[in-house]
């Protein structure tokens, strides 16, 4: 098999699963999101685009039910041994085929903890075990509960989270050697996924941000390329994923000569990164973290110009996005732990200069404060 932990750290987390089943009364969960059983038995796959689910008792018995291209996938990738299939026909209905192996395995009237806020679990299929559970059994909403378990990493978990921060750094090497004016931003991406991928990392949880000129204020994806000019401003996203553990990292990169805000803009960023950095200690609040941030650029006078969140935790991160919760926004009572690993991103948008400016790294939260994932100074960058 492919375990990229050994059984005796999957153990570990399912005890951890199983505490907090007993402290919510629950007989068993019904995990819809990939990030879940990836993290609890190394499965591994894009399959949950279509129905599935991994079923957990307070015991910690597991049984899969999934679709016949994936039962290969989980003999390979997991530990999961009790894997049943659902089959694809005109009339096919897998949230009885839920059903039934609940049945099956005891669970009728039992208490059922459930993972909604999932892209594992769509709407159509939502309302479908709904019906299908109804009077069956107990359902409850418990979708952070492994999150929550997810968000403090093992010091196995770290390793791979550090490779990523690793990769993430060789991007951006690459990112700035083929940034000049006149470069196609379609060959930047390219140099900085063969980066990643030649020292085996592996897809990111969502594209890479790239946008030049007015696209630079942008913080999304948006097909479509160009060519740089010769004074022009150039905003990254990307992350290093490595075994899909994530180190994300943002930058503008100006090319040619810098315009007078963008050194503003800069300064600004800069010095917010910092007291966002400077709050992340253990026991403070992801809102403390926002209120650094916030407090900095709006003495700034930028506070028209920056987002209402300035980052969000990594981890294990399937697509269609590597942002695992809990993001950083006002007031957000998470405690910072240690070994938490959080990203910070300080994004301002001038749209009325049309000037764009970030600034973002990765972080581990430890006992003598946030370790950066990065070996970059955060001078700014200019081509």
């Amino acid at each position: 098999m492919a375990l990229h932990f050994t059984r005796k750290e999957y153990a570990a987390r399912m005890e951890r699963l199983k505490d907090e089943m007993k402290k919510a009364g629950l007989d068993g969960m019904l995990l819809f999101a990939q990030e879940s059983m990836y993290w609890l038995t190394g499965y591994d796959t894009f399959g949950y685009c279509f129905f599935q689910c991994m079923i957990v008792s307070a015991k910690g018995d597991i049984t899969l039910l999934t679709r016949a291209p994936d039962l290969r996938q989980a003999q390979h990738t997991s530990i999961v041994e009790d894997i049943r299939i659902w089959r694809d026909h005109g009339k096919a209905q897998p949230e009885k085929d839920l059903k039934q192996a609940l049945e099956d395995l005891g669970y009728r009237n039992k208490a059922l903890g459930i993972e909604r806020k999932t892209v594992g679990l769509n709407g159509f299929y939502g309302d479908a075990v709904n019906r299908s559970l109804r009077g069956f059994a107990q359902l409850a909403d418990h979708s952070l509960m492994v999150d929550t378990l997810r968000m403090v990493k093992s010091p196995a978990e770290l390793k791979y989270i550090r490779k990523a921060g690793e990769l993430a750094d060789d991007a951006l090497d690459a990112a700035i050697v083929a940034t000049r004016a006149g470069a196609d931003e379609g060959d930047i991406l390219a140099a900085m996924h063969s980066a990643i991928f030649s020292k085996g990392g592996d897809y990111a949880g969502n594209e890479f941000i790239i946008g030049s000129g007015a696209d630079a204020l942008l913080c999304r994806y948006k097909s479509g390329r160009r060519k740089l000019s010769r004074n022009d401003q150039l905003t990254l996203e990307w992350a290093g994923s490595y075994r899909h553990y994530h180190a994300a990292m943002m930058r503008t990169i100006i090319i040619g000569k810098p315009k007078k805000r963008h050194l503003q803009l800069y300064e600004a960023s800069r010095d917010a990164l910092n007291a966002v950095a400077g709050a992340m200690q253990v026991g403070n609040t992801f809102g403390d973290m926002f209120d650094a941030h916030a407090k900095t650029l709006d003495e700034a006078g930028l506070r028209e110009h920056r987002l209402n969140a300035c980052g969000y935790s990594m981890g294990a991160s399937f697509t269609p996005c590597w942002m695992d919760p809990p993001m950083i926004y006002e007031a957000n009572p998470t405690v910072i732990e240690e070994n938490m690993v959080l990203f910070h991103h300080m994004i301002i948008a001038d749209s009325s200069s049309k000037t764009a400016m970030t600034l973002g790294r990765s972080y581990i939260a430890t006992r003598k404060g946030p370790v950066c994932l990065s070996r970059h100074e955060i001078d700014l960058i200019r081509c």
